[in-house]
């Protein structure tokens, strides 16, 4: 794998237990996924714990409905000294439908943690995972 590519991490599909209120799918279920995808990206990369520092830029362009399949990537942007900066995309395709639709977009900046929960540096490679 090189940097800047992207990978799908996860894909699931969207149920009634993931509405809110009005019968559109929960927001905070798709944060959860990304972050799900984020902290797993990162912590393979930096070969142990890893916390989410920072969740920046959500943008919702797309509705998501019961039923549609949604995908989860990641994309690592940066790797510093004890974090890790990932663009997470979230497509969808809807029941019966073979385009996938881009539906959220976000940046997770994720730390790596030493046994005692400190910031430790990161020193894997996207490329050597």
């Amino acid at each position: 794998m090189s940097d800047k590519e992207r990978v799908l991490v996860s894909r699931t599909i969207a149920v009634p237990a993931d509405t809110n209120p009005w019968g559109d799918i929960f927001g905070g279920w798709i944060l959860s996924l990304m972050d799900i995808a984020a902290g797993s990206i990162a912590a393979r990369l930096a070969r142990g714990s890893i916390a989410t520092k920072a969740i920046k830029d959500i943008v919702f362009d797309t509705p998501i409905f019961v039923g549609d399949e949604v995908s989860v990537y990641a994309e690592v942007e940066k790797i510093g000294n004890t974090s890790i900066t990932l663009n997470i995309y979230v497509t969808i395709r809807r029941k019966g439908q073979s385009e996938e639709l881009h539906a959220v977009k976000g940046t997770f900046v994720m730390v790596a943690l030493d046994e005692n929960r400190r910031p430790r540096p990161v020193k894997q490679k996207w490329s050597e995972i």
